[in-house]
């Protein structure tokens, strides 16, 4: 037998079977380390987000189910609402300092600081950016204060105690006019921005130029964070971020066309950086003469589906509300198949982030329907995503 093997050894070409045996351990030795790298790859992908998402989890359990909702729906008064939220740790220590919508919205931004606190380390300055979607809300706030000539105290209501501004904003509501406000910003990103919008601003004598410079730096940030996906949570968290972007461009074209805006007076707040609306897209858009050329030039887009269900509504009214509900809804569905999609890696942290808006969202239009005189129980129901 041993002679039989030597032979089959020599016939291979090999000097002896050591050498043979050698060649064999190594070629075994490489399909070992093939076999443990396919096998552990999957691993270390969603090795970074295990902890994060057993936080996220956690909180997912104390989101408001139906029931929940409706029994706040059903309160009496406004009150009610405030004693309901009060029994709920998320909501409570903020009902007690503040007016109802600003405690609603600064529970949601303790939402976006926890998760861009804890995000891994490779989509974490994603979230860090959608963080500072607060920043821009609160200069918004604070520049259409100094414009209606707002108290001190009464701007001070409209701000959001969260973001890289926060220790910042006794120095924006001591500013007189636009000016300061910019020179309060010296030393962030956000001086730059509303300087170059400021001649905009100036002859138009509108907010627009101002807001939409705010908006579009942001969003492009956004876009580019997620730039050249390097593995599939990333690449869905583009798709998620891409499809916000796009809603965001096309309820803006929208409008302008209902307000009767050429191309010229749009172009410039158009982030050209879209997912599946690119420039040259976008440009069609802007072109279009009307509305239903809008609607007819994302023949061909998922849009396209999205808004067409909305149609009749429009005809009927010539609002677009229902084309940017719609669009809304559709964000809502991409996070909500993310979530699905990615069970053990980035789903989660995007399914609780949009039902979290979600809850909010609700939970205004509970206390908007309990503050104002006219609407039935069955009426705020109607109104609730």
């Amino acid at each position: 037998m041993v002679e039989d093997i030597t032979a089959i050894v020599s016939t291979l070409g090999f000097s002896s079977p050591e050498a043979f045996i050698g060649l064999l351990f190594l070629v075994l030795a490489v399909i070992g380390a093939i076999v443990v790298v396919v096998t552990i790859r999957p691993v270390l992908e969603y090795y970074p987000y295990t902890s994060t998402n057993a936080r996220i989890r956690a909180r997912i359990g104390r989101l408001f189910n139906e029931k929940q909702i409706s029994e706040i729906v059903e309160a009496d008064n406004l009150e009610e609402v405030k004693n309901y939220l009060r029994g709920v740790p998320a909501y409570a220590t903020y009902i007690e300092e503040y007016n109802l919508e600003k405690a609603l919205d600064s529970q949601l931004a303790e939402t976006y600081d926890l998760i861009a606190r804890i995000a891994p380390k490779d989509i974490k300055d994603t979230f860090e950016i959608l963080l500072s979607k607060w920043d821009i809300r609160n200069l918004k706030s604070v520049i259409i204060a100094k414009e209606a000539g707002l108290t001190a105290e009464e701007t001070m209501d409209l701000l959001v105690p969260f973001g890289t501004l926060k220790e910042s904003h006794d120095k924006f509501i001591d500013a007189k006019d636009i000016t300061e406000i910019i020179n309060a910003l010296e030393s962030t990103e956000y001086a730059q921005v509303l300087e170059d919008a400021l001649p905009a601003y100036q002859k138009t004598n509108m907010l627009l130029p101002l807001e939409a410079a705010l908006d579009k730096n942001y969003l492009n940030k956004l876009v580019k964070s997620v730039a050249n996906p390097a593995d599939d949570n990333k690449s869905l968290l583009q798709s998620y971020i891409g499809t916000i972007v796009d809603s965001t461009n096309l309820k803006m074209i929208l409008r302008a066309k209902v307000d009767g805006l050429k191309f010229d007076d749009l172009e410039p707040y158009m982030i050209s950086s879209g997912y599946q609306l690119r420039e040259w897209k976008l440009k069609e858009l802007m072109e279009s003469e009307d509305v239903e050329g809008i609607l007819s030039s994302l023949e061909g887009t998922d849009y396209s589906s999205v808004l067409a269900t909305s149609v009749p509504e429009y005809s009927s009214t010539g609002s677009i509300t229902p084309f940017e509900s719609a669009l809304d809804e559709n964000i809502r569905k991409i996070a909500k198949g993310i979530s699905h999609k990615k069970p053990i890696g980035i789903g989660p942290i995007i399914g609780f982030l949009s039902r979290k808006e979600t809850e909010v969202r609700n939970l205004k239009i509970i206390v908007r329907g309990k503050t104002e005189q006219g609407f039935s129980n069955s009426m705020i129901k109607e109104m609730l995503v």
